[in-house]
């Protein structure tokens, strides 16, 4: 497996492989997503048009089989910055991790957490971020496409010193699997202080 780490402006090359890795990845359970390549080129924009952004690439041979992004908070969109200026966060204290997203084959490698490694370790670099964060999802127990074997991440993401704050909230839409037209999702917060 080789990493490419890239930054701001130098993911153009791969935005499409990246757009089609999220598409993918994110069809499963629990985020159902209906992608499409042209709403994944604009979602990408954000973090291509932000210097610094980063773009942690997994590559077999020449083939993206996995990524992971991040980007300063303050870049993103209102409707991830909202819930921290809402408890008094500062977004420009906030590292963001955008997604990460691996083939299912690949799992269960060290690969995820390379990703959150690079992640903290590039906003470290930056020397001006006192927080990251991510955000995920929130599914009933009970939703009717949830996977028998369906394991969730959080003990992962614990693992990893991420802790939940589910009072930092938020909301974002899309369009899922048995869905005509988007719709909004609610999605909640990890944070870990470096």
């Amino acid at each position: 497996m080789q990493y490419r780490i890239l930054t701001g402006a130098a993911i153009g090359p791969y935005i499409d492989n990246l757009a089609q890795l999220r598409i993918r990845v994110f069809h499963e359970y629990p985020y159902l997503y209906e992608g499409s390549l042209a709403y994944e080129r604009q979602y990408l924009k954000t973090y291509a048009a932000s210097a610094d952004s980063l773009f942690v690439l997994a590559l077999d041979k020449d083939k993206v089989v996995g990524a992971a992004t991040g980007i300063p908070m303050a870049d993103e969109t209102s409707e991830f910055k909202q819930p921290f200026l809402q408890q008094g966060i500062d977004p420009e204290k906030v590292f963001y991790f955008g997604e990460s997203v691996l083939l299912p084959e690949y799992r269960g490698r060290g690969i995820g957490v390379r990703f959150f490694q690079e992640r903290e370790r590039y906003a470290r670099l930056l020397q001006r971020f006192e927080l990251c964060c991510f955000c995920a999802i929130e599914r009933p127990d009970n939703h009717p496409l949830r996977p028998a074997d369906y394991s969730p991440l959080n003990q992962f993401w614990r693992n990893r010193g991420y802790v939940h704050h589910p009072e930092l909230r938020t909301e974002y839409s899309w369009q899922e699997i048995g869905e005509s037209e988007e719709s909004a999702k609610p999605m909640s917060f990890w944070i870990k202080a470096i």
